[in-house]
């Protein structure tokens, strides 16, 4: 019954998302916030704390805190967790419930990030391209994660494969990780895979566990490489940070993390999402916030 009224909040959102008009339109909603979570208005431009269960808007950008982290439950019901440090903005998103379809396209200025495809859709679903400084990732129906800035230079120099003689660029250099599932899975998962291009070169990940380096800017991406487990902790570190002791009213009113079904298999874990109710998504019939 849950799952029905879910799909139902979802598909009701989605129709307002379709009319173009002066208004950004919406393309999901802030599922889990922990810590310093704050959005910059795409049609105001403003700065606000992010709250749970708002709409967020196409163009809106996510800006996290050092140790903070939003969970994007998007329309189609993939899911865009935004990690530590990190900016971005959803700022394609075309979406057709009825013909099972969407095409969306993510700008990653910087920070950790993970995108994990929804069941909602099946396959073929339509392009989704994330796009760093130095890299395009085209998505094939599958969970990949990903850092951009200092903290993917520091992670790479600790892997054979990259080393600490590679030129890399503090504000350009992407790391990217393949989490599955993947061509060579097996059972009835449904199996995907990621093309990374950079520099002049294209890399397909199509294996759990394997990553590519973009250094920087015009530089050619190296790997494909398996990322070893002190790396994979590092990245993990940035997507699932700890809860901030005390602090004023804002992580306070933050701090609840949330799950909405798919959401419990992220980077959450099922374990934090135990006897969580799914979040009440908004009336698409109302304006942001509340406010007429």
């Amino acid at each position: 019954m849950r799952g029905r009224k879910l799909t139902a909040a979802l598909a009701s959102l989605a129709l307002v998302a379709a009319p173009a008009g002066a208004q950004p339109a919406p393309v999901g909603i802030n599922a889990a916030i922990r810590n310093k979570v704050e959005i910059r208005g795409a049609a105001t431009n403003r700065v606000r704390p992010a709250v749970l269960r708002e709409r967020v808007m196409l163009n809106d950008e996510v800006r996290t805190g050092a140790a903070s982290q939003l969970q994007i439950l998007l329309l189609d019901r993939s899911t865009f967790t935004v990690g530590a440090s990190a900016r971005i903005a959803i700022d394609r998103f075309v979406y057709d419930p009825a013909a099972r379809s969407r095409s969306m396209g993510v700008s990653v200025a910087r920070g950790a990030f993970r995108f994990m495809s929804g069941r909602a859709l099946g396959k073929p679903a339509g392009p989704v391209t994330v796009r760093t400084p130095v890299a395009s990732i085209g998505i094939r129906g599958t969970i990949f994660e990903g850092v951009v800035g200092e903290e993917a230079v520091r992670i790479a120099k600790g892997e054979p494969a990259v080393g600490g003689k590679i030129k890399s660029k503090e504000d350009e250099a992407s790391l990217i990780v393949l989490r599955g599932p993947g061509a060579r899975s097996q059972g009835d998962t449904i199996a995907g895979a990621i093309d990374v291009a950079g520099g002049g070169r294209t890399v397909t990940l199509d294996a759990p566990g394997y990553a590519v380096y973009a250094p920087r800017a015009g530089a050619p991406t190296i790997g494909p490489f398996r990322l070893s487990a002190a790396g994979l902790a590092a990245l993990q570190a940035l997507l699932r940070p700890p809860m901030q002791g005390g602090g004023g009213s804002h992580t306070a009113r933050n701090a609840a993390l949330v799950g909405a079904g798919v959401i419990a298999a992220g980077v959450l874990g099922s374990g934090l999402l135990k006897g969580k109710k799914k979040p009440k998504l908004p009336n698409p019939n109302q304006p942001p916030n509340g406010k007429q």
